[in-house]
C-alpha cells in the first residue's frame, strides 16, 4: 500500500500534477514528510494540503477487519493448506490434524532423545502414496549431522505398513522419492538453499525436513555469539518457501545449558563423560533451546522431546491455536509411540521448560 502511486489516488488531477511535479510519486513519499513541509514543497495552503494528506492515508491504509473475518480467513487457508498427519492419535488430535502446511515446525530436544526419528517418520509418511494416507510426493532431508538412515526408515515403514513394504518394488520407490543433502557447513548450507527452491518446483515435494539447525550455527561460529543471529536470513527465507510452496517445513533444534554461574554451553558439543557425572549440578542447571529467542519468535509450532520422571515426554511448546499437551512415548521398531493418546495439559513452567530429568548419563558424545 505505501507503494501506490499518487497518480492512481483519485485526487483532483491539479493536486496529483503538483505532487508528480515535485517528485512525490507514492504514498509513502507523501505521508514521510509533515504537512509543513508538504506545503513548502507543494507550495500550497494548509487547507489543501490537510485534505490529500487525509486522503492519502485512507487509500493507502490497509482496511480494518472484524475478528470473524479473521477468523473465517484462517479457517480457509488451514483448510486450503492441510496437514501431515504424524500417526500419533493423541498429538494429530492437539494439533488439529498433524504437521501443517505452509509454516515452520521445530522440534527441541537434547541429543539422543528422539528427534531424528521422528523426522525419518515423517518423511516416510510424506512419501507414502495418497491411497494409503500419505502425501504422495517426494521429501527433501537436510542431514546436516549425517544421522539419516535408510535400513532405519525401512525398518520403519515394514513395521508400520507391512501391507506396502512387502509389495514388489514399493518400497524401493518410495525411498526415491527421498532426497537428502548432507551440507558439510553454513555456508554450502546457504547455497544449497537455492537449489532447494528450485527442486521445489520442479520435483512435487511436500516435505522439507533440516535435522539440524543448530549443528549449523555451532559448526560454523562454535561457542561465540555472533554480532547477529548466524540464522536470521536462513529462517526468513525458508519460512518462505514454506509459505509460498504450501509445504510443512520441520527443522530440529538442540538444547544448552544455562546455568546461574556460567556461560552458557551447548550440550552436544564435546565433553567429557567425568565432567559430566562429576558436576551434575551444573549439568542440571536450566536447559533452553540452542539457536535462542530470535530464532524462537520464527518458528510457528514448537514441539520439545524431553525426559521427565525417566519418561519421554513430547509436549506443545509453542502453537497459536493448540493447547499445552505433554505425550509420554517410546522409540520403537515403527518409530515415535505415545504411550497413552489422552495427553496431559502443561501448566506455568513445565510448558516452557525443557526437562532431562534423571539421565544425567545418557547422552552420547561422539
Amino acid at each position: 500500500m505505501a507503494n501506490k502511486l499518487i497518480s492512481e489516488m483519485g485526487l483532483p488531477r491539479s493536486m496529483a500534477n503538483v505532487f508528480i511535479a515535485r517528485n512525490i510519486v507514492t504514498a509513502k513519499d507523501a505521508l514521510s514528510l509533515s504537512e509543513f513541509e508538504l506545503m513548502e514543497v507543494l507550495d500550497v495552503g494548509l487547507e489543501e494540503v490537510t485534505r490529500a494528506v487525509a486522503h492519502i492515508s485512507e487509500i493507502s491504509c490497509p482496511p480494518y477487519q472484524t475478528a470473524l473475518s479473521l477468523l473465517e480467513q484462517r479457517n480457509q487457508n488451514e483448510y486450503l493448506a492441510g496437514h501431515l498427519p504424524t500417526r500419533l492419535k493423541g498429538l494429530d488430535a492437539a494439533l488439529f490434524g498433524g504437521i501443517p502446511f505452509g509454516v515452520v515446525t521445530e522440534l527441541v530436544g537434547p541429543a539422543g532423545i528422539g528427534k531424528t526419528q521422528f523426522c525419518l517418520k515423517l518423511a516416510l509418511l510424506a512419501s507414502l502414496p495418497t491411497s494409503y494416507g500419505g502425501l504422495g510426493g517426494r521429501v527433501i532431508y537436510v542431514d546436516v549431522e549425517s544421522k539419516f538412515s535408510s535400513k532405519r526408515m525401512i525398518e520403519m515403514g515394514l513395521s508400520s505398513f507391512p501391507e506396502i513394504f512387502h509389495m514388489e518394488g514399493l518400497a524401493q520407490e518410495m525411498a526415491g522419492r527421498i532426497l537428502v543433502l548432507q551440507p558439510a557447513s553454513l555456508s554450502e548450507f546457504t547455497e544449497s538453499l537455492q537449489h532447494i527452491k528450485v527442486s521445489l518446483l520442479q520435483h512435487n515435494v511436500k516435505l522439507l525436513i533440516i535435522d539440524s539447525m543448530a549443528a549449523l550455527a555451532s559448526g560454523e561460529y562454535g561457542l561465540a555469539p555472533p554480532k547477529h543471529h548466524p540464522l536470521g536470513w536462513h529462517i526468513s527465507f525458508i519460512k518462505s518457501l514454506a509459505e509460498c510452496y504450501r509445504i510443512p517445513v520441520v527443522v530440529t533444534n538442540q538444547v544448552r545449558s544455562q546455568s546461574r554461574d556460567e556461560a552458557s554451553r551447548y550440550l552436544f558439543q564435546e565433553q567429557s563423560r567425568a565432567e559430566t557425572i562429576e558436576d551434575p549440578p551444573n549439568f542440571n542447571s536450566h536447559l533452553v533451546a540452542a539457536l535462542g529467542i530470535h530464532w524462537a519468535h520464527a518458528v510457528t509450532i514448537r514441539l520439545v522431546l524431553e525426559f521427565r520422571s525417566g519418561q519421554r515426554v513430547i509436549k506443545i511448546a509453542k502453537s497459536s491455536i493448540s493447547p499445552s499437551m505433554g505425550f509420554c512415548f517410546n522409540i520403537t521398531s515403527s518409530g515415535v509411540s505415545l504411550l497413552d493418546d489422552e495427553g496431559v495439559e502443561m501448566m506455568g513452567p513445565e510448558a516452557n521448560t525443557i526437562s532431562w530429568e534423571g539421565h544425567i548419563g545418557i547422552i552420547n558424545y561422539e
